[in-house]
């Protein structure tokens, strides 16, 4: 399973959909959506987000459990630094791999601060690339302290993400750099609004994997996908979050479009999504669309 997806990532069409496990204690209505759409038979694999924004959430490990014995397709769980230290990080890879969720995506997370929780404090010993490295010592048999495990652990897919947008594109390469040196197989972008900026990414790829790995360890790049179909997701992006870049042309089309109703206003920005992955998909097939668990606009954007 696991094989074949990293297989498709480095030579094949790749496409993950991003699930978000909500403030409940069942995940089966996100599943039963899922089947009701048929979306299994779109995407190459899932993925389940871990408390994003510090919200309190359905857990990402027993989530793509679920996910991944439901449809028998991989899943990458997202794991945060900010909510474990070393003990609880590497507790829950071992649980994890016996029941077959190898596939890690590793996010040093939001800050703790942004939480609904009253005087939540974050972990966060390291960043990310801590949890790279505990991977990378699974993989080789060994807690992170360098202790031999009982049994060698089924092998762990580690994945990483980076912004898709910054005033130095430098900084973007050093990221990509960083990421792949500790081991990242795919790192995923935040979501990219224009194909000038997938290409640039993609160069930036390039570079990374030149100055830092061999032929054997390159990280190949997974370009994300946020559909917007409001104004206000827009503007908010633009102006609230680092690290993405909305172009102006989508803000006018969508200001436009909002004087006219809430029709216009789906329909246009709809428009400019489903163009912007069918471009996407033209010049680089590896892509993780994420619709915040809008499954009916998932599926209109991939079929």
């Amino acid at each position: 399973m696991f094989d074949e997806l990293i297989n498709k990532l480095k030579n094949d069409t790749y496409i993950t959909l991003e699930t978000t496990p909500g403030h409940s204690p069942v995940f089966a209505p996100i599943m039963e959506k899922i089947e009701e759409l048929g979306l299994q038979h779109h995407v190459d694999a899932f993925s389940t987000t871990d408390n994003p924004l510090a919200k309190l959430k359905y857990n990402a490990l027993f989530a793509a459990k679920m996910l991944q014995d439901k449809f028998n397709k991989p899943v990458l769980a997202t794991m945060s630094m900010r909510d474990r230290n070393k003990i609880a990080l590497q507790s829950d890879l071992l649980g994890a791999n016996e029941v077959d969720i190898r596939a890690i995506l590793a996010l040093t997370g939001d800050p703790a601060t942004m939480s609904d929780q009253p005087h939540t404090k974050g972990v966060f010993e390291g960043d990310s690339s801590l949890l790279l490295d505990i991977i990378s010592a699974f993989n080789s048999g060994m807690n992170h302290a360098g202790k031999p495990l009982t049994c060698k652990p089924k092998t762990i897919y580690p994945f990483a993400v980076v912004n898709s947008y910054a005033k130095n594109p430098k900084t973007l390469q050093k990221k990509m750099q960083k990421k792949i040196k500790h081991g990242a197989l795919g790192i995923i972008t935040q979501p990219v609004y224009d194909v000038e900026g997938a290409k640039l990414l993609l160069e930036l790829r390039d570079a990374a994997n030149d100055e830092c790995c061999s032929e054997n360890k390159r990280g190949e790049l997974i370009l994300g996908i946020f559909p917007i179909t409001k104004l206000r997701t827009a503007q908010f992006l633009s102006a609230h979050v680092p690290g993405i870049n909305v172009p102006d042309n989508w803000l006018e089309l969508l200001r436009k479009a909002n004087a006219q109703g809430p029709e216009e206003e789906y329909k246009v920005g709809f428009e400019l999504s489903k163009k912007l992955f069918d471009d996407i998909k033209e010049i680089h097939p590896k892509i993780h669309l994420m619709t915040a668990n809008q499954f009916q606009l998932a599926k209109d954007i991939l079929k």
